[in-house]
Formats: structure tokens, sequence, C-alpha cells
């Protein structure tokens, strides 16, 4: 590692072992050769260094193993690596986990931030710039109708525990802009897909079991309406909303790409029957009891973004759905891996019990 002063930036990315997270890191350090990252990260089940294999040994990446609610160990890396920017994406974020037992979502989504806000708040004194990007849901709005998209002015409805502790994350992000003149911006984004999704969530688990020849279970009448955003696109405009943001304000980031999870679930069968050579992974499905509280439907409007800032999405659901199925068929021991250990516990109760069992 080069003297810090020597990097630009120095910028922390908070659960960068994660799905967006390790992503995003792939994407920037590849571009801002001359920022140094500081990848700080809990590694519970769902994080995998695994992930970020391809960066482990760049000289601009620096990873912290730690949690985000121990403000004595955010404010030495504040302190040691002289961080001026935060992209916070640590978040515990499966709504069934949450539902189950909400209190890690408290932790971490409110108390969690508010520590790196904390740390903000002290250490912006004195340095030429800071930034501190929040990186959050289209679930804080809750539930659409069968008309309108959510937009940045939208009010928060929040449907869920994990929904509740994102919204009021965000609004911690507000009060220290507008109190005490941190320089925040947020960003709430739809649904996202792609490499390295955990296989707890919709895409991935649906892959998983249709490999596995198992039931492929979908909440209630399947009619749930998501917006999904390719992960990639994702990261381009969080780079743009850090960089290029105005102070205070949120960005709602989607593709436009709102289909039934029925029809999603369909349209994964129809890629891995033609991606495998072996039919029948329609019969795999399941409609099973709905959870409480399901949200009905999702849709973003993103045209802030693309006005301000000069964002689009530039990947498309179908071509990029099967270069993802794709991807977890090149890469079984990667989701192998995943579902060891903690994970398989709870993915064996939580399985046994949305089909009934």
């Amino acid at each position: 590692m080069k003297e810090l002063a020597d990097y630009q930036r120095k910028i922390m990315i908070t659960g960068g072992a994660g799905f967006i997270g390790s992503n995003l890191l792939l994407y920037m350090l590849d571009k801002y050769p001359g920022y140094l990252f500081v990848n700080v990260d809990k590694l519970t089940y769902a994080g995998n260094l695994a992930s970020l294999k391809a960066v482990e040994d760049r000289d601009n990446y620096v990873f912290a193993k730690g949690d985000i609610i121990d403000s004595e160990f955010i404010d030495k890396l504040f302190h040691d690596y002289l961080i001026d920017g935060v992209i916070n994406l640590a978040a515990e974020s499966h709504v069934d986990r949450s539902i189950m037992g909400p209190a890690p979502f408290l932790k971490t989504n409110i108390l969690g931030t508010f520590n790196l806000l904390e740390a903000g708040r002290k250490y912006m004194t004195g340095r030429q710039s800071f930034r501190f990007h929040q990186i959050s849901t289209d679930e804080v709005f809750g539930s659409l109708g069968p008309e309108g998209h959510f937009k940045e002015d939208s009010g928060y409805s929040p449907s869920s525990p994990y929904a509740a502790s994102k919204a009021s994350g965000d609004h911690f992000v507000q009060v220290y802009h507008k109190t005490y003149g941190l320089d925040a911006v947020i960003s709430n984004s739809s649904n996202n897909f792609g490499p390295y999704q955990f296989p707890e969530k919709l895409i991935p688990l649906m892959i998983y079991n249709g490999l596995k020849g198992k039931p492929l279970p979908v909440y209630g009448d399947g009619c749930q309406v998501r917006d999904w955003l390719y992960v990639v696109d994702h990261c381009h405009a969080i780079d743009l909303v850090f960089h290029k943001g105005l102070p205070g304000k949120t960005y709602n980031i989607g593709a436009n790409n709102e289909i039934k999870n029925i029809d999603l679930v369909k349209m994964i069968c129809a890629i891995l029957d033609d991606l495998t050579g072996e039919a029948g992974h329609f019969e795999l499905i399941r409609l099973v009891e709905d959870r409480p509280g399901h949200d009905r439907r999702y849709a973003i409007d993103a045209s802030l973004i693309r006005n301000e800032l000069g964002w689009k999405p530039a990947h498309n659901l179908e071509e990029d759905l099967r270069e993802t199925v794709k991807w977890y068929l090149d890469h079984t021991d990667w989701i192998e891996a995943c579902v060891t250990g903690e994970y398989k516990n709870y993915y064996n109760k939580w399985y046994a019990k949305r089909l009934g069992g």
C-alpha cells in the first residue's frame, strides 16, 4: 500500500463482501486505481470473501473484518485510514429473516448506520471533502397499487421489520445532513440480480433448487410485481450518485423491468431447461402460503437520476437473467460453499416451513 497521502480518496465500503458490495468493489477498484478502498464486513453467513478473490491482492484494497455496530472499531478505521467517504452497504437484508427475528436488523441497519454517521460527523472537520452515501431500498415505500411509481418524495410506509429498519437508517442520514451539515446522499434501488447473490434471495434460490430438482416455492398467487435491476447497472448508478449527486438529495434507481414473481420463476425454469438440456423445471413450481405483510407491487420512477446525472440501465432483463443463470451453473462451487454451516440449518427450517412441512 502507498502512503495515504498518495491516494486521491480513501473510501470505506461497508458490507463489501456481500452481493452488491462485492460487485461494487470489483467495479470501483478497476475504475479508480488512485483511490484506497477499505472493505468493512462482519462476514456473517451472507458475506463471502471468495467473491473478491480477483482483487484481494490489489495495492489499493484493504479488508477489515468487524461490525459497524462497534463504534470504537469504526472510529479507529476512520483515524487510521483518514476516511473521506463512506458507501454504506452493510445491512441485514432478507425480509423473511426479519419476520422470524427482527433484532439483528435493528442493530445493523439502525445502530450501525448511526455509528457510521457519528464517525463521519467527527472526522469530516478539517477534511477537504467528505461524503456519506446510504444505499437503501424501494421497500421503505411500502406497496403500490396497480398503477404509479415510487418517486423520491414518496412517503415511507414500510411493511416488514427489514424495511422499517432501512427506513429508520435513511431518516438518520437525512437528519445528519440537516442538523450537522454532513454531506450525505441516499439512493433507493429496486430488486437487484446478478452474480454473487446469496441463495436465500429469489433468483439464486430458484436456480439452486432447480438444479437440485427441489420444489420452487413461490409465495401466494405469485402475482407480486417487482422491478428488477442488474447489479452492474446499480454499481454504475452508485458511482454517479456518490461522486455527482447533490448533497441532501435522494435518488431512485430502477430499470423499468416490472414482472410478476411467478412469470420470473417461469423464465428461470425455461432458461434452466435450455442450458441444462433437461426439461421439467416448470413442474417444480409450488405456490405456498404468502408471507405476512407481503407488498404487492414495487415500481421505481428513475427519471431524476436519468435527467440530473445521466444514468440509464445498459442491461436487458431477459438477456442478463440468462447470463445470471449461466454464471451460477458455471460457479456451482461458489453456491455450494454458501449453503453450508449456519445458513444450511436456517435454510432447512425455512424451506420446510415454506412448503408447509
